[in-house]
């Protein structure tokens, strides 16, 4: 069960940030939920860990507010830095 709710929160989370980033258009259903993932657990290492933010240690640990919301940040960090390498337009 934690595994679907780790896949909604990050489709919800990869959908929001290609909104904010302008990147929907070309981003699939697949990459919203992987850059949702993987975006959640750089902003809990990136914020969490390192500038230990008390709130980003939720990111990715489950289906609430404060989890969504660092999910989006991570994966706003991330498709910055997918579009600076040019991966991403």
């Amino acid at each position: 069960m934690s595994w679907i709710i780790t896949i909604l929160v990050g489709a919800l989370a990869g959908w929001l940030a290609s909104l904010i980033m302008k990147t929907d258009a070309q981003q699939g259903a697949i990459a919203n939920i992987l850059i949702g993932v993987v975006g959640a657990a750089l902003a809990q290492w990136l914020f969490g860990n390192v500038f230990h933010i008390g709130g980003a240690q939720v990111a990715g640990s489950g289906f609430n507010f404060w989890s969504i919301v660092w999910g989006v940040v991570g994966s706003v960090v991330l498709i910055a830095i997918l579009k600076a390498l040019r991966i991403l337009r």
